[in-house]
């Protein structure tokens, strides 16, 4: 009797598994629900959609350009150069009579590529740095580690207005000069990951079937890297945007025609005085929700590629 419902329940286990088949979630699957229900994260991919949106169509709704002057108020700014929907000048003028909704737009889009761009380079090359670093070890690890030390004890705002100055300013130098120092800390992070994970039973196992040290690297430490990768990239982007900003208000990052927030922060600052406010508060207002924004996404994405929240 036993034997026979012993058979039955297994009949049973085998019919409901036909009907009902059973599907395993994988880490980014979870990752991914986890981030969707965290309404901060989700609120600022929807306002930085926004603001993308806006930098990408803002223009087909300009009736001025970055660069034209609007002669007949550029005598009297504070008077005539306010918001305004009857003359087209949406957020008003600058102080050279410039039309400060198209310069915004061009502000905003110069920004966002400046983090964007910077951020990705700095993590390819702090990636790639920090992985050989890590997984070959010994005096290769100890000699690349202490090259990055050196140049992580030198004030990194300092290296890049020095690049800047000697080289010239200028959009490539200012790439350059942010991703000479950007790769550091990143460089450190996957390091310290990558000597956590040669040593995993996964790693012993590929190396005991004879694969090589390359493929070792690229397919089986480098994908468990990705979750590290991504949340680091979402904080450098406003790092970024910071140091460029910075670099502007001092007056030597990006040089005209072409403008920045923080470019335009800092002449916005400088005409408080006259009472055109308007000058600085658009400009502040995408810069710190870009910075909010982005901060919020990162956090987001640290709290659903962490394996210990599963």
């Amino acid at each position: 009797m036993v034997f026979g419902s012993s058979q039955k329940a297994a009949q049973l286990a085998d019919d409901v598994t036909d009907v009902i088949p059973v599907r395993g979630r994988s880490l980014m699957h979870d990752a991914y629900t986890r981030f969707t229900r965290n309404k901060a994260a989700m609120g600022s991919v929807i306002v930085l959609g926004l603001i993308v949106l806006f930098v990408i169509l803002g223009p087909l709704f300009a009736v001025w350009s970055n660069e034209e002057i609007d002669w007949d108020r550029m005598g009297a700014i504070a008077e005539q150069g306010a918001p305004s929907l009857e003359n087209g000048h949406y957020f008003g003028l600058d102080e050279l009579g410039r039309d400060l909704y198209s310069r915004v737009i061009q502000a905003t889009r110069t920004s966002l590529l400046v983090g964007l761009v910077g951020a990705m380079t700095a993590l390819i090359i702090g990636t790639a740095y920090g992985l050989v670093a890590g997984y070959v070890g010994g005096r290769v690890d100890s000699a690349m580690m202490r090259f990055v030390d050196i140049l992580l004890a030198i004030p990194l705002t300092l290296v890049i207005i020095l690049l800047l100055v000697i080289a010239g300013r200028s959009f490539f130098m200012l790439f350059v000069s942010l991703d000479a120092v950007g790769w550091l800390t990143m460089s450190r992070i996957v390091r310290a990951q990558t000597l956590s994970l040669k040593t995993r039973e996964f790693i012993e196992a590929a190396r005991a079937a004879g694969v090589p040290e390359t493929t070792i690297m690229i397919r089986h430490i480098l994908p468990n890297l990705i979750g590290v990768v991504i949340v680091y990239a979402s904080l450098l982007v406003p790092e970024m945007i910071l140091t460029e900003s910075f670099i502007s208000f001092l007056g030597l990052g990006i040089s005209e025609p072409y403008t920045s927030l923080g470019k335009l922060i800092a002449e916005g600052a400088g005409t408080m005085a006259y009472g055109t406010i308007w000058q600085l508060l658009y400009p502040l207002f995408f810069y710190v929700t870009i910075i909010i924004t982005m901060f919020f996404i990162g956090d987001g994405l640290r709290d659903a590629l962490d394996p210990k929240d599963r």
